[in-house]
């Protein structure tokens, strides 16, 4: 079913700090109705989520402080798309600052939005592999913890009180499904 998208009739920047835009909406929907509605303006290139598996099949995750929820959550390489990079520059780059290993091959393998009803962000997923050895300084403000993980046991990784981001449980259903095992 095909839905008329509803007309922008004025839109402005409501707020913004550091690393959020929060953009203000006026909406007219084709049955009349008006809204107003805030969202919050992502990058444009949005983010990547790397999935780095290893040739012995494990998993690089990687376990960084998570300010929206106060603790140290464990998940995959992931970070933002700059200005002037694509999906696949940038999945190269974040790789190398947080795991230290330069994938020779790159599978993008779904784009993800994060919450559609008040964010414009999306995250490029990327299974990475052909792994070597290669660092390069990022922007963590502490060294993260590499975890190797083995693909087989994937269950109970989901079991794992602090892997609990929702674009992580994206990222393993993608790659279960791309190597057939779902």
């Amino acid at each position: 079913m095909s839905q008329k998208l509803p007309v922008i009739l004025a839109e402005k920047i409501a707020a913004k700090s550091r690393i959020f835009t929060v953009q203000a909406q006026h909406l007219a929907f084709a049955n009349g109705t008006e809204v107003f509605y805030e969202r919050l303006l992502g990058s444009q290139g949005g983010a990547v989520l790397i999935i780095p598996l290893l040739a012995d099949g494990n998993l690089l995750l990687v376990r960084e402080f998570g300010a929206g929820v106060g603790r140290y959550e464990l998940g995959f390489p992931k970070g933002k798309v700059d200005p002037g990079e694509t999906w696949r520059e940038a999945a190269l780059r974040e790789s190398q600052e947080e795991i230290g290993f330069l994938p020779k091959k790159l599978v993008w393998l779904d784009s993800v939005t994060l919450a559609a009803g008040y964010m414009t962000h999306q995250t490029h997923i990327v299974l990475a592999t052909d792994l070597e050895p290669s660092s390069a300084i990022g922007d963590e403000p502490e060294p993260l913890q590499i975890v190797p993980w083995p693909l087989e046991r994937w269950a109970e990784l989901l079991s794992e009180a602090d892997f609990s981001e929702g674009r992580a449980y994206a990222a393993l259903l993608l790659l279960l499904k791309h190597l057939g095992k779902i």
